[in-house]
């Protein structure tokens, strides 16, 4: 019974692990404790299923796996080869007197105790695992045996959940990328976005930015945030960012303005679910620039000027678009000195279950100021990169910086 329970953890244990080099990692060890094996490995076979093109061991010490560095990878000869030419379950009590033995090379470890069994995946051989040496000094048993091939067959499934789960991903990825847009030539400005998905499979964010370059040297700027993580929050994205965009050619109307428009169109149009955005317009004014904005509920920008200093640009959010057309929506405004950067976000950057918001925004500042003299390409990918949030969420980063007017 108890080693029934600790094969069922083993299970569970392998099912949660979301990404392929923890799972063959986490097979390993974990056929390791159920058996009490000193050393460990998998090996994953090649496409043309005579060779490996991974191996992954556990067991080794660090002095031995710096001996063995220069060795590479395992040709498939010896008893390791006996495996892959014959997937069935394999018990060795002598590994150097069996018949295919080719002896270790330099450096290896001398075993002697061996138990072999194949991972298949969808019934085809992906691999073979390999365990030696009891710590108690005996040979595998037929009991270790069942248990190890028990825990292959689970393994099996956690590598196709896990090869599913990356296909979903990227897909997902890949269409949400396709409804976000390229960043036109916003000069006199530079600017450098970027997306990243949710770590969550199959997790359609709602988050979008833009830009748009207006006459005069007029830039506006959008960034938003759709509640939901499926197609709904996607298809609601694309529609909200397509009809803010006609809008915003109407240059006599102020940020606000714009946003309370949007809203009642929506209203009357779409059943789009609850969004935050931010729309801001950027107007030559002097030796510098003005930011003109207005919020729905959304996250206040950063602003960083030439000296480094850093200040997110507070003000009352107003209410998220999809819930109250008949508020008013405030315009706000601020100089903006030459050589300024603005940094636009969702909330996703910063969102983490175990710390206060403020303590994630204090971070980001000083991610942000630390890094402010990149180019922004790399600025923004830096944030992304180091963002104090979980990754729950979605997020999308929009930085523009300001050249002398």
């Amino acid at each position: 019974m108890d080693r029934l329970q600790g094969l069922l953890d083993a299970v569970m244990a392998i099912s949660r692990e979301v990404e392929l080099p923890a799972v063959l990692h986490r097979i390993v060890t974990t056929a390791m404790d159920l058996v009490g094996a000193r050393y460990g490995a998998l090996g994953v076979l090649n496409e043309s299923k005579e060779g490996l093109e991974q191996f992954i061991s556990a067991g080794l010490s660090e002095q031995e796996r710096n001996a063995l560095a220069e060795t590479g990878l395992p040709r498939g000869l010896g008893v390791l080869g006996h495996l892959i030419r014959y997937p069935e379950p394999l018990r060795v009590d002598d590994i150097p007197a069996h018949p295919s033995s080719a002896g270790f090379p330099p450096h290896h470890p001398r075993l002697h105790t061996l138990l072999g069994v194949a991972i298949s995946v969808r019934g085809e051989i992906y691999g073979d695992l390999y365990l030696s040496e009891r710590l108690d000094g005996q040979p595998f048993d037929v009991q270790d045996e069942n248990v190890v091939v028990a825990l292959a067959g689970a393994a099996g499934i956690a590598i196709e959940n896990v090869r599913l789960f990356e296909r979903i991903r990227v897909g997902a990825e890949q269409f949400q990328r396709l409804l976000l847009p390229t960043l036109p030539d916003l000069g006199p400005f530079t600017a450098a976005a970027i997306y990243r998905p949710a770590t969550e499979p199959s997790q359609l964010g709602g988050d979008w930015y833009d830009a748009i370059p207006l006459p005069d040297d007029v830039v506006a700027v959008v960034i938003g945030d759709v509640v939901g993580h499926d197609l709904q929050a996607a298809a609601a994205m694309a529609s909200t960012r397509n009809m803010l965009r006609a809008l915003l050619f109407d240059q006599r109307n102020s940020p606000g303005a714009i946003l309370a428009q949007l809203d009642r169109t929506l209203e009357a149009l779409t059943n789009n679910p609850v969004t935050t955005t931010l729309l801001a317009r950027i107007e030559p004014e002097g030796p510098g620039w003005r930011l003109r904005w207005s919020s729905a509920g959304h996250v206040p920008p950063l602003l960083i000027t030439p000296d480094g200093r850093a200040e997110y640009l507070l003000v009352e959010p107003g209410l998220p678009l999809g819930v109250d057309t008949a508020q008013d929506r405030p315009d706000h405004s601020r100089v903006l000195p030459p050589a300024a950067t603005v940094v636009f976000f969702t909330d996703g950057l910063v969102e983490h279950p175990d710390h206060p918001i403020d303590e994630s925004l204090t971070e980001l500042t000083e991610l942000a100021a630390a890094h402010a003299g990149l180019p922004l390409p790399l600025f923004v990918q830096t944030l992304a990169d180091h963002h104090p949030s979980d990754g729950h969420d979605d997020m999308a980063i929009l930085a523009l910086r300001a050249l002398p007017a």
